[in-house]
């Protein structure tokens, strides 16, 4: 078998889990019940974040929240002040795709 097959966790629990951590990019995949989110923090890397499940709610830099839907892929650059939270009554779930890998940047 030459492909590497991940298994994602798959749970309403709220969970950050790194899925790949290759030198050229890094998966990690979140699930975060209502009412939680991430801590406030900038970004370390050039990212994409794939909505699968739910809405999320997303602060960047100085500018007015705005909210994302499933099938929304969010691109943020490298170096910008993010405040993301689940303010909605479903479970949101998504995906973050990091390039470069930030133990490379």
């Amino acid at each position: 078998m030459l492909e590497t097959v991940h298994h994602p966790a798959q749970t309403d629990l709220k969970i950050i889990e790194t899925v790949v951590d290759a030198p050229t990019v890094m998966l990690n995949h979140m699930i975060l019940p209502s009412g939680t989110g991430l801590p406030e923090h900038v970004s370390n890397a050039n990212l994409c974040m794939i909505l699968v499940r739910g809405q999320m709610t997303l602060r960047l830099g100085s500018e007015m929240p705005h909210t994302y839907q499933i099938g929304d892929v969010v691109e943020i650059p490298l170096g910008l002040q993010m405040n993301l939270n689940n303010f909605a009554d479903e479970v949101l779930e998504f995906f973050v795709v990091k390039t470069p890998n930030p133990k490379m940047v």
